[in-house]
This record gives C-alpha cells, structure tokens and sequence, in this order.
C-alpha cells in the first residue's frame, strides 16, 4: 500500500531523529523513499523548519531534525495514539 505525503514526511523526521544527522543516501535507504522524492520533500521539511541542511568539514552535507521537528514528531505520535487508524484493507465491506 502507498504511503501518503504526510506518512513519507513522518518516516523521514522519525529517522533523523532516532540516527541523528544523516547523508541524503542514509536517508533515502532508511525510510525508503527515492532520490528524487525526497530532495523534493527534504526541501518541503527545511521550509517548514523541521529539518536543517549541515556542511560538515569542506564539501559533506547531512540533514539534521530541528527541535521544532522533534516537537511536530511528538505530537503527530499522541495522536496517533488517541486515534487508531483503520487500514483500509482490514475494513469489512458492508453489505448492500
């Protein structure tokens, strides 16, 4: 099943935040998103301030979740908890 936006932007926040700083490609393998898509959403997440672009040394740069990411991450997680999703694929259909 695919993933919404805001599901790919969580999983996205929720990685930098358990690794820590990462490259593009540790990224892109750990929440399993392509290359293209997520330069796109990464750009979308810096806008918003949730996540920041780092130069370490000369040239490597790594995406870090700002303190503001940790807090929409939180609150997306209690509420997450106090309503249950139901997957679309274990509704019963309802009979006519």
């Amino acid at each position: 099943m695919r993933r919404s936006k805001l599901e790919m932007y969580i999983d996205i926040l929720r990685v930098l935040a358990q690794r820590g700083p990462l490259k593009l490609t540790h990224i892109m393998y750990k929440a399993n998103v392509n290359c293209s898509v997520l330069k796109e959403y990464l750009d979308f997440l810096i806008k918003q301030n949730l996540v920041e672009e780092r130069t370490v040394g000369k040239k490597r740069v790594v995406y870090a979740i700002t303190q503001r990411g940790i807090t929409v991450l939180k609150y997306f997680r209690e509420l997450k908890a106090m309503l249950p999703v139901i997957e679309e694929e274990s509704r019963t259909p309802i009979p006519y």
